[in-house]
């Protein structure tokens, strides 16, 4: 029979244990950043500040502040808006990216284990 790292009692080999230890830390930490991510606002502009919104960690636009100035070209205050709207997503992406995306790297292939 062949030796090896595992408890014929019934319970895990110990690097399966380890490796189900640390799965499950990630997930807490995962889990925590997106909740941290969720609460966050990101703010942007457009128009030299003439348009400024504020977007959610979920994504909802939570804010939108236009300057009186632009009201009167109803065609430019939308791109405006939708500028502003857009770059404040993409910023809300992009934290979401590097914070999840770091934590998500740790998981790679299972240790080697697939």
């Amino acid at each position: 029979m062949a030796k090896g790292k595992f408890n014929m009692g019934g319970g895990m080999p110990a690097n399966m244990a380890n490796l189900m230890k640390q799965a499950q830390k990630m997930q807490e930490s995962l889990t925590t950043a997106q909740e941290d991510l969720a609460n966050k606002n990101y703010k942007a502009t457009s128009g030299g500040g003439a348009v400024s919104v504020t977007v959610s960690g979920t994504g909802k636009l939570v804010d939108l502040v236009i300057d009186e100035s632009v009201l009167d070209d109803a065609e430019m205050a939308a791109d405006l808006v939708i500028a502003a709207v857009n770059q404040a997503i993409d910023e809300k992406d992009k934290d979401k990216e590097s914070t999840l995306g770091g934590l998500a790297g740790g998981m790679g292939n299972f240790g080697g284990l697939f």
